[in-house]
């Protein structure tokens, strides 16, 4: 099924360096999508209604604050929580936001023992090892998760370890981690599981409330701007107890019940972690790109981009010189993201000719996960900072990212090119 009808600003023309104008195809959906017609439209209609949350008693300002509470019903119904009432929703800006708030909640002591993976983004590691004593599970030669290193690093802690955060889906080669059964692991050495579902939420269906409480998800964070409704909003799904347990993150107006001259009594989550006027345009986009997805279809919408997947990792297969990361013959369990070099090609020239001359949206670097992608590429030992000072010294990958919106004739397109780089002697394109 053809969706690109549903997308606003994918048809837009964008200038080439020949001062042509070209149709873009954007495979960088992993770092941000474009909106869905019907979220804008959302966004446009409230215009007229905006006004105040929770904060006067204007008849604008009590619709915005009715609909920023009944998103926030939705969201725990998309991720099956909605007859739970352990669950609650914090709004955040993003994903990032999100973890970084619940490792200032969340952990107690320095010595607090989280456990986290080689895999993860930046946004799931650096919080974690400003904020309690970390420990890593290596992925192996093929880059997945070593999910039987996680019981073990939990069995020799002896339930010491307080949190497994563990990405649900790999932002550099789409592997998709079974997170229901990671969570049973860790509830049964007295762990709770915190996943990074930035990559996940657009792609495949979530249930955090799982078959019964040992395989339920304790903490699931997201971006709304990865799943087509990029207006600045993101939300943290987590257990209602444990986010009230501690002092806010941000401390000012909306989460408080009473400051007086020597003490604070705080609200009871969510508002306790809601300081500040909320990003209401953004919180009610999120929940309408949801429900679209909902509506849509997750099995739908994994058929429709596992084709393009497959079909991209099929053929790449067959180019000479093109170096692909990850598993490309067992392909269910990785979503369509496909990270990749060219022999004796910087991959900084590569993409910029996809995109200068093509208007090919690709991304290149380490993608904000540097350990993952130098063991991916092969560097075992440390990099000192004098050798990343050093212009020489590059490493990095390719990657192309599939949305629910690209098509079989794009990635031909990508194809086609690709196999013209690789297939050429010159070292600058």
């Amino acid at each position: 099924m053809n969706y690109r009808n549903l997308f606003e600003g994918i048809d837009s023309l964008v200038k080439l360096e020949n001062n042509q104008y070209a149709l873009p195809i954007n495979f960088d959906n992993g770092a941000t999508t474009p909106p869905l017609k019907s979220v804008v439209d959302i966004v446009n209609k409230n215009i007229q209604n905006y006004g105040p949350i929770a904060r006067g008693l204007g008849q604008k300002g009590d619709y915005c604050t009715e609909e920023f509470e009944a998103a926030r019903d939705y969201l725990l119904e998309f991720f099956n929580l909605k007859n739970s009432n352990t669950h609650t929703v914090i709004y955040t800006k993003s994903t990032t936001e999100g973890l970084n708030l619940l490792s200032k909640v969340l952990i107690k002591n320095k010595d607090d023992i989280v456990l986290t993976t080689r895999m993860e983004h930046h946004a799931n590691d650096l919080p974690w090892r400003y904020a309690a004593s970390v420990e890593y599970v290596e992925t192996d030669t093929l880059g997945r998760v070593r999910i039987e290193d996680i019981e073990r690093k939990l069995i020799k802690h002896c339930g010491h370890v307080k949190y497994v955060a563990i990405t649900a889906a790999s932002n550099v080669t789409g592997y998709i981690n079974t997170i229901n059964k990671i969570a049973q692991i860790c509830h049964k050495y007295g762990a709770q599981i915190i996943v990074d579902g930035a990559q996940i939420v657009a792609h495949r269906e979530v249930n955090m409330l799982g078959h019964n409480k040992e395989d339920q998800i304790d903490f699931l964070v997201f971006s709304a701007h990865k799943a087509y409704a990029p207006f600045g909003s993101g939300a943290i799904i987590g257990l209602k107890d444990d986010l009230n347990s501690n002092n806010p993150f941000l401390k000012g107006g909306g989460c408080v019940k009473g400051v007086f001259d020597s003490y604070v009594t705080w609200e009871e989550v969510p508002h306790r972690l809601e300081a500040g006027t909320q990003n209401f345009f953004g919180v009610i986009a999120m929940a309408k790109a949801l429900k679209d997805l909902k509506e849509i279809g997750f099995k739908n919408i994994s058929d429709h981009e596992n084709n393009i997947k497959n079909h991209i990792l099929g053929e790449i297969n067959k180019i000479k010189n093109v170096i692909c990361y990850g598993d490309i013959q067992n392909t269910d369990d990785r979503l369509g993201v496909i990270s990749f070099n060219i022999k004796n090609k910087n991959y900084e020239e590569v993409a910029s000719y996809f995109a200068n001359k093509y208007a090919i949206a690709l991304r290149c670097g380490k993608f904000c996960a540097h350990p993952y992608v130098d063991r991916l590429i092969g560097v075992t030992s440390s990099i000192s900072y004098i050798d990343i000072l050093d212009d020489d010294w590059k490493i990095g990958m390719i990657r192309a990212s599939l949305g629910l919106y690209n098509t079989i004739e794009e990635a031909d397109k990508f194809l086609n090119i690709l196999e013209h780089i690789a297939n050429t002697n010159n070292q600058i394109i």
